[in-house]
């Protein structure tokens, strides 16, 4: 009995403990007790520590909650206790029957509040100015009524989405601002009135519809004249934009701040190496001095004979020219690009020179160059595991060992990550000018690489059917004088992000893009049809699915002026990534070998 006794005491001061030490704690157990009376958070026990893993959506750091997800878990009652957890960055309770009403003050960390399809009721939350470091506000599909606080919402100058549609509030929109940092906005579904500000114009009209006494622009109706002839130009980005902002996480966004102050890097250590190179071939014709230029990182050679007499394997012909797998004497292997005409010395030495400068993860590094009077070589590190398109497109059929969802992801935030490096590069607004999944290379850890940046600004292309699929309106409608631009680039990382989804080619039966293929289906509720069906067996990321879809489709508006840039696509496929739980780590890839050609012979460099 003494031991029995004994026992109970540790137990009881073991818990009183751990509530101690951990004040959120408490906290939540209180919220289970007030709200959870279906038994949805089993998970969370007593004699758990809430950031053991265990707690079903709870993501601690540093031993406190800031991560929160508890959707469709029909939950109902009061959220006051959730009011405990100061440290909360992310508070997800979509799809319940919570009634109660909400203080934000009690969060001055938050970041993403997502409330909608519940029970609240009352006037907009209170507090709404102690959430200065917000971006998604979502309180759709609710009961709340009053006034919205826009002169309140306009001052949170992190705020990227508002959503308030279906919801009783009235009064009007406007503000002391005329302008705000707000990407995502819609208020449908309630008894606002009034005109519509200029600065909220320039969304859709989707986002105003059902609020009977609203007018101006978008709208069809002047607040003056009655119905207009308003432009009802088609939009690609439909209301479903939700769920992409739903999975959003800032943090994300830091990665993206850090890298850009790499952009620039120089080789202070390039050396010149005097090569000569017979010219005329065969027939005697005279020797002209030519040299290499080598940038920081590069090893294995010294000068364009020692890779003009190494063994070589032709990995596949681009628009602009020939790549090959290069291996040295000393066993070091290199990419190495062959191009032979079209060349103008000034353009190709500046332009060589800024590319060979820089250093980033997620793009293919160039190491050399070499200039003759016909012939261009760049020298790149070697990748061993292929190009996005030979993972999505290879060997499709019997045997092929699908490119799961996870690896998918991993590959889009990398590319759009190296993308928005380049585009924060410099005053020079660099771009790629013809990005396509076959020069998306994957490195040994499975990250997305870019090559061939800038190639298409100083050299000749020759196009075709599938490399048309990737360029926009403006360049496909202008072609020789429409200027490449880092929004083309926007839009080609679009039509990628479809191959990733759909596992189609950019050019399908009868020559119809994958854009287009995807612009038929618009106004159909996508179905599992529409994406690749190796992808088919994991239904439960539907939704994150759908989200880089709608990505997709921001990607591809028909203005270069309503694409969002780089950076801001790169944080919400991490936001995807952050809201799934995914986590970086070696990607295995199963075509590593798809990259390279299959034939039996090993061509010298120097023979084609």
């Amino acid at each position: 009995m003494a031991m029995r006794r004994l026992c109970v005491t540790i137990l009881i001061f073991s818990l009183l403990q751990l509530s101690l030490c951990n004040p959120d704690f408490t906290a939540l157990l209180a919220f289970k007790s007030s709200s959870d009376h279906f038994n949805s958070l089993s998970s969370w026990s007593n004699s758990t520590h809430p950031c053991s893993g265990s707690w079903l959506g709870v993501t601690c750091n540093n031993g406190r909650v800031t991560h929160l997800v508890l959707d469709r878990l029909d939950l109902t009652g009061s959220t006051r206790a959730l009011s405990r957890l100061p440290q909360l960055r992310l508070l997800s309770l979509n799809h319940n029957r919570l009634s109660s009403a909400v203080n934000l003050s009690s969060w001055p960390n938050l970041k993403h509040l997502y409330l909608s399809d519940n029970r609240f009721s009352g006037e907009f939350p209170a507090g709404v100015s102690s959430i200065r470091r917000i971006r998604r506000l979502v309180l759709s599909h609710n009961n709340f009524s009053g006034e919205i606080p826009m002169n309140k919402l306009t001052q949170l100058r992190h705020l990227l989405t508002l959503r308030l549609e279906e919801n009783s509030f009235t009064g009007t929109l406007s503000s002391n601002s005329s302008s705000s940092s707000i990407y995502d906005f819609n208020v449908s579904g309630n008894n606002l009135a009034g005109e519509i500000p200029a600065w909220l114009s320039q969304f859709p009209l989707s986002s105003f519809a059902r609020n009977a006494k609203l007018c101006g622009k978008p709208l069809g109706y002047s607040c003056s004249n009655g119905p207009t002839k308003t432009s009802k130009r088609k939009r690609r980005v439909s209301d479903a934009l939700i769920l992409v902002i739903i999975i959003f996480d800032a943090v994300a966004g830091v990665g993206i701040i850090m890298t850009v102050g790499w952009c620039c890097y120089r080789s202070m250590s390039r050396r010149r190496t005097g090569v000569h190179r017979e010219m005329g071939g065969s027939d005697g014709a005279p020797r002209e001095r030519y040299e290499m230029v080598m940038f920081e990182g590069c090893k294995g050679f010294s000068k364009v004979d020692d890779l003009l007499k190494a063994s070589a394997e032709l990995l596949g012909k681009g628009s602009v020219g020939s790549t090959y797998k290069v291996v040295m004497e000393g066993g070091g292997v290199v990419a190495v690009k062959r191009v032979r005409e079209g060349l103008k010395r000034r353009e190709i030495d500046g332009l060589m020179k800024e590319i060979g400068g820089l250093r980033h993860r997620n793009i293919v590094s160039l190491r050399a160059y070499y200039f003759s009077r016909d012939e261009l070589l760049l020298v790149y590190d070697f990748l061993p595991n292929g190009s996005l398109h030979s993972l999505l497109h290879g060997n499709r059929g019997p045997g092929r060992t699908p490119l799961d969802w996870t690896t998918r992801l991993k590959l889009a935030s990398g590319a759009a990550e190296g993308l928005a490096f380049l585009h924060g590069c410099n005053k020079s607004k660099l771009t790629h000018g013809h990005l396509t999944s076959s020069n998306i290379i994957v490195d040994t850890s499975g990250n997305a690489c870019i090559a061939d940046i800038g190639l298409h600004h100083v050299l000749p292309a020759q196009s075709s059917s599938s490399d048309n699929a990737y360029t926009p309106p403006e360049l496909a409608v202008n072609h020789h004088h429409a200027k490449l631009s880092q929004k083309a680039d926007v839009y080609s990382f679009g039509v990628v992000l479809l191959e990733i989804l759909t596992g189609k080619m950019v050019v399908g039966e009868g020559e119809t893009s994958l854009a287009k293929w995807v612009e038929m289906r618009q106004e159909e509720e996508w179905t599992w049809e529409v994406f690749d069906f190796e992808l088919w067996r994991y239904k439960e990321m539907e939704q994150e699915m759908k989200a880089l879809l709608q990505i997709a489709l921001l990607c591809l508006a028909p203005l270069p002026r309503d694409r969002p840039k780089m950076s801001m696509m790169h944080k919400m496929i991490e936001d995807i990534r952050m809201k799934g739980g995914q986590k970086d780590g070696v990607v295995l890839s199963p075509l590593s070998s798809g990259y390279s050609s299959q034939s039996e012979s090993t061509p010298n460099f120097t023979s084609s």
